[in-house]
């Protein structure tokens, strides 16, 4: 309740650990003048954030004459977060401490929903419980394999830095699929993951792992990571359009993420081509295999060709790939024009496999930009490539770590060394 002395004792610890953040290592008397709170104010916060390892005392300022002062910074591996993209074709996990830096990063191979099933030798518990030892909370585990699957990733990168799950605050998962905003629940998701919705759930994540659960779509948090750390930063409308295995787009105005009615703001694979195809069954990969066997090598394509395959031809100047690369930027520009004409972007980023062979796409699309929009946004590709959605992902985690940190909602603990 506002007014109280716990609520202001957060207020203060707050605008001193927002000093800490933005200022680095300050004396208790630089913060005192930072803030504008009182000396003895001060001391009595910086104690009670010691005590609950968010600050810690590092060495003695360089000071000119006299006493030289003991220096306070914000402890960013108080706690950790963790990030995960389950991606279409592969897996990607991000341990990152309290300043977002990531610590730790690796990649594994993408689910198939035909053998997921089978996954029964993760050496975790199956209970559902936490198991306690030696006063530390290490795991809960899941009934279900794909599940416990990503909880032996998480525990093995965790156990390579020496982390217990009692460090790790909160994970944040990125899906590619349609989240429900307040349930959680996921509506439809992409081949080959589809019927795994209600594995994926807010729910069931939330029984699976021993920590706070954020779950958006893969796109939306490509967005925020592009936003936070990439080619989009600060920026006050910008678009992450993602062509891939599937196609999808997230929107961020004023550094907020869009979801809309059901959380399908962005969900552009339902926009229709000129001819009435859905956009995702154009755009996609499967889409471009598609044109290049319907349109050019009819027939001679190699069955097991990948799009990579179509833009290195492109590269090495094959004339059919350099003419089918024209169209298929054509029926690009034809979504981004109606997009741009909507929104009024200030930039458009392109990402995902296809998305990011930027030289050669964005040649193209900007003539398109230049010569067919009423409105010319800025384009240019992702600075994260495919940690754009991981990026993303442990922000989110960041994000509510700190809130809650702010609102002293988080126990202090004692970590073990």
């Amino acid at each position: 309740m506002a007014g109280t002395p716990q609520y202001i004792r957060n207020l203060n610890e707050n605008l001193i650990m927002d000093a800490l953040i933005t200022q680095g290592s300050m004396s208790r008397a630089d913060i005192s003048r930072q803030t504008g709170l009182s000396k003895p104010t001060v001391s009595s916060a910086v104690e009670h954030l010691i005590e609950r390892n968010l600050v810690k005392e590092t060495g003695r300022a360089d000071n000119a004459q006299g006493r030289k002062a003991t220096l306070i910074q914000f402890n960013e591996t108080a706690y950790y977060v963790c990030g995960i993209d389950i991606g279409a074709t592969r897996i990607r996990i991000a341990l990152s401490d309290l300043n977002g830096q990531i610590i730790a990063y690796d990649t594994y191979p993408p689910i198939d929903p035909g053998q997921y099933v089978q996954f029964n030798s993760v050496n975790v518990q199956s209970s559902g419980e936490a198991e306690v030892e030696g006063g530390y909370e290490t795991s809960v585990a899941s009934e279900v394999p794909v599940l416990r699957l990503l909880h032996s990733y998480v525990d093995q990168l965790l156990q390579k830095n020496r982390l217990q799950w009692s460090d790790l605050r909160c994970i944040g998962f990125g899906i590619p699929g349609v989240v429900l905003p307040v349930s959680g629940k996921i509506s439809r998701i992409v081949d080959p993951l589809a019927g795994m919705e209600q594995d994926f759930s807010r729910d069931a994540l939330a029984r699976a792992f021993p920590c706070d659960i954020m779950l958006d779509n893969d796109v939306n948090l490509a967005a925020l990571g592009e936003y936070r750390k990439g080619a989009a930063m600060n920026s006050p409308l910008f678009i992450f359009f993602s062509i891939g295995a599937g196609t999808g787009a997230g929107i961020m105005v004023q550094g907020h993420l869009l979801h809309g009615l059901g959380g399908l703001t962005g969900e552009v694979a339902e926009m229709r081509m000129q001819d009435g195809r859905r956009l995702e069954d154009v755009l996609s990969a499967d889409g471009l295999i598609r044109l290049a066997k319907r349109h050019y090598l009819k027939g001679l394509l190699s069955s097991d060709m990948q799009p990579e395959d179509i833009f290195a031809a492109t590269r090495s100047g094959e004339g059919w790939a350099i003419s089918m690369m024209k169209e298929y930027s054509q029926m690009i520009a034809s979504a981004l024009r109606q997009i741009s004409t909507l929104l009024a972007p200030e930039l458009i980023v392109l990402g995902g496999g296809i998305g990011g062979n930027g030289d050669v796409l964005l040649p193209l699309l900007r003539k398109a930009v230049a010569e067919q929009f009423p409105v010319q946004p800025q384009l240019i590709c992702s600075d994260l490539g495919e940690r754009a959605v991981v990026t993303g992902a442990v922000q989110v985690a960041l994000q509510h770590t700190l809130m809650k940190l702010s609102k002293g909602r988080l126990k202090s603990r004692n970590r073990r060394k």
